[in-house]
C-alpha cells in the first residue's frame, strides 16, 4: 500500500517535471479520422464524479493536481493543459505505479482504488506501460 507522504511526494516530482517540460504541439488527429473532442474537466469536476472535494497540490498553467480521500482510498487527480503533456509526464512517471487516464488527465493511486474510480470517471487502467491501456475493450 502506497502511503499518502510518498503520494504526496510523486505528485511534487510531476508537477516539477511537467513545469520544466516545454509546450509544443498540441493535441492531433491522424489524416483521415474524425474524432469528437471528449469534454476536458477539471480537478474539481473529476474530484465531484467520485464524490471528493479535492486539496490542491499544484496550481500551474501546464498541470493541477489535486488530493483526495473517499471510502475507495486516497488518490491524486492530475490535469494537463494538453494531451502532449500528459503524454510526457507519464513518459516519466514511474512504470510501477498504476494511472486511470482520459482526456487531459490522469488519476494516481493504488491499483484497488482506480479499480473502483474507473467507471465513474470512464477512464483507462494503465499498469505497466503508460501509453497501452489495460483496461479490456469490449467486442463489437
Amino acid at each position: 500500500m502506497t502511503t499518502f507522504p510518498r503520494l504526496a511526494a510523486f505528485a511534487l516530482l510531476a508537477g516539477l517535471v511537467a513545469g520544466c517540460s516545454s509546450a509544443g504541439w498540441g493535441d492531433y488527429v491522424a489524416a483521415g479520422e474524425t474524432q469528437k473532442p471528449a469534454p476536458i474537466l477539471t480537478v474539481e469536476q473529476l474530484s465531484a464524479k467520485v464524490g471528493c472535494k479535492p486539496k490542491m497540490q499544484v496550481e500551474a498553467s501546464d498541470l493541477r493536481t489535486g488530493y483526495c480521500k473517499t471510502k475507495a482510498g486516497q488518490f491524486f487527480v492530475n490535469t494537463f493543459a494538453s494531451e502532449k503533456l500528459k503524454d510526457e509526464w507519464m513518459d516519466r512517471a514511474p512504470e510501477y505505479n498504476p494511472h486511470l487516464v482520459g482526456p487531459q488527465w490522469t488519476v494516481l493511486g493504488p491499483l484497488e482504488v482506480l479499480e473502483q474510480l474507473k467507471e465513474p470517471l470512464s477512464g483507462d487502467l494503465h499498469l505497466m506501460d503508460h501509453r497501452v491501456s489495460q483496461t479490456p475493450t469490449p467486442p463489437k
